[in-house]
């Protein structure tokens, strides 16, 4: 039996030590262009950057993202131009995502809750939203996203990370968005 048992605990640690190598989950620390911003990605990601009209406010938009498993993942940043209403343009940006993922609004009690981390500006629209949408095709998928600011000298940077999967696992939206850091 104690042969058995040593078997068994070196087969559950081989299969774990390899899922944790797993080329899906390779976490590693991306920089936004021009910010101190930095977060962790579990995949090798794209990069793009374009100018977005988010809450009637032109704005440079940095986005990195890549495929975990079944998992989409995307970090975007945008600073903002100085005078701009952060909360103005957190929300707008809160409603286009809702939007483009087919969200049903208003949002019921209990997919929304507060969302802060150290060094960000406390804004009651920094928030974290987990809700059911449906992709382009029609096919249902989850979305677990955050929205907050971080001050950069005079200026403000709104950060947004999202993961979309049919089935999100927790500790893989959790890591992404604990480590966001400012």
């Amino acid at each position: 039996m104690r042969i058995y048992s040593s078997a068994l605990v070196a087969s559950l640690f081989g299969a774990l030590t390899l899922s944790a190598c797993s080329p899906a989950q390779n976490w590693r620390d991306v920089a936004f262009e021009g910010s101190a911003l930095k977060v962790q990605l579990p995949c090798k990601p794209d990069r793009t950057a374009r100018s977005v009209p988010l809450g009637g406010v032109p704005v440079d938009l940095q986005v990195v993202g890549c495929e975990s498993g079944t998992a989409m993942v995307a970090v975007m940043s945008a600073p903002l131009p100085a005078g701009a209403d952060t909360s103005v343009v957190m929300v707008a940006w809160q409603k286009a995502t809702l939007d483009n993922a087919r969200v049903t609004q208003p949002l019921a009690a209990g997919q929304q809750q507060a969302w802060q981390r150290p060094g960000q500006l406390p804004l009651a629209t920094s928030v974290r939203v987990q809700a059911q949408g449906q992709r382009a095709n029609g096919e249902p998928v989850n979305m677990d996203a955050v929205w907050g600011a971080v001050a950069e000298g005079e200026r403000v940077r709104l950060v947004h990370a999202v993961v979309y999967d049919r089935k999100i696992p927790a500790e893989l939206a959790n890591t992404l968005f604990e480590s966001i850091q400012p």
